[in-house]
């Protein structure tokens, strides 16, 4: 296990945080259950292309620097740092809630995503396994989903996406933004190496299993010149579709993740912090619906034309993440 020294910055939903003023203890794993009585969120966002999503779990042992879902781990009352990557909060209940959501009359078997907020198949779903009885659930009411994750563990539960791709369609996005491991190990050091994610593409691919790659967030200066090649590969490997976005830094999570850059590429930050500003009007990130996931100007034009240009050559169809 990689423990981390413990480096929140303070929520700003408190009315007073601690300020350590010698080293803090190492960061180690804590469970938490939670005892919600729903399962379903519903998105209103313009910036989101999926209305309902289903999220088994809170925080991510993934710890990536840039997840723009670290700042939900503040309305918990808890950090967006190091808090999000070690306290999890575990939804048992999650497939029954599901059972229950799919059987309302209400219900109009409308499309969900997994994933809308953190990885379904973080290293917990080994253990637990609720997404792939949450899977099954839908494969009961046959009802269509789309998996986002970074995790090959999603290869385990490949039996389940190809039959519920027969009956209702399923479809799952592996999140690959870096070619680089070593630079992948730096911002997402807890997800697997980019190699591993593109074994999970060949093998649900093989399993005739539609997938799609999102080389996702773009970073301006850090990952920018590896999409040709992540494509490149994801289509060798059985991808159909490709997307992507800018990154997004709200709130605390751009703290984290600039003082993640500049203890792992101090000599990259000023040009990366550089090139966001650029993107973004002046500022580390836009906040506007519709704009917080996209970026203006010369550079963000090149990312988008260099992005059609080499899904059109490769042969992937391009999706709206």
């Amino acid at each position: 296990m990689k423990l981390r020294v413990v480096d929140n910055p303070p929520n700003p939903y408190l009315s007073q945080h601690a300020q350590w003023l010698e080293p803090p203890p190492l960061a180690r794993l804590e469970v938490l259950e939670d005892a919600s009585a729903s399962i379903l969120s519903r998105n209103d966002s313009p910036d989101i292309p999926f209305t309902w999503s289903v999220n088994p779990y809170r925080g991510c042992q993934h710890a990536c620097a840039y997840c723009y879902a670290r700042r939900t781990h503040e309305y918990l009352g808890f950090g967006a740092g190091t808090d999000f990557d070690t306290r999890i909060v575990v939804k048992p209940r999650a497939p029954e809630l599901l059972r229950a959501a799919f059987g309302a009359k209400k219900w109009q078997r409308e499309g969900v995503n997994f994933s809308g907020v953190t990885d379904c198949y973080q290293p917990l779903e080994a253990s637990y396994g609720l997404t792939r009885r949450c899977l099954e659930v839908c494969v009961e009411f046959r009802n269509p989903v789309v998996v986002v994750t970074k995790a090959f563990l999603v290869v385990r539960d490949a039996d389940v996406l190809a039959e519920l791709h027969r009956v209702a369609g399923a479809r799952v996005l592996m999140s690959v933004p870096f070619l680089d491991a070593a630079t992948a190990d730096w911002i997402e050091p807890q997800a697997p190496p980019p190699p591993r994610r593109f074994e999970a593409i060949r093998r649900l691919s093989a399993a005739g299993i539609p997938v799609g790659v999102l080389v996702a967030p773009i970073i301006p200066g850090l990952n920018d010149r590896d999409m040709p090649r992540i494509l490149e590969q994801a289509a060798a490997a059985g991808a159909q579709s490709a997307g992507f976005t800018g990154l997004r830094l709200p709130g605390s999570v751009a703290e984290v993740f600039l003082q993640r850059l500049e203890q792992a590429a101090p000599l990259r930050a000023g040009k990366v912090t550089k090139l966001l500003r650029n993107m973004h009007g002046g500022h580390l990130t836009d906040s506007r619906f519709g704009e917080r996931m996209r970026g203006q100007g010369p550079y963000w034009k090149s990312i988008r034309d260099l992005f059609d240009l080499t899904c059109r050559r490769v042969g992937l169809e391009r999706h709206t993440c």
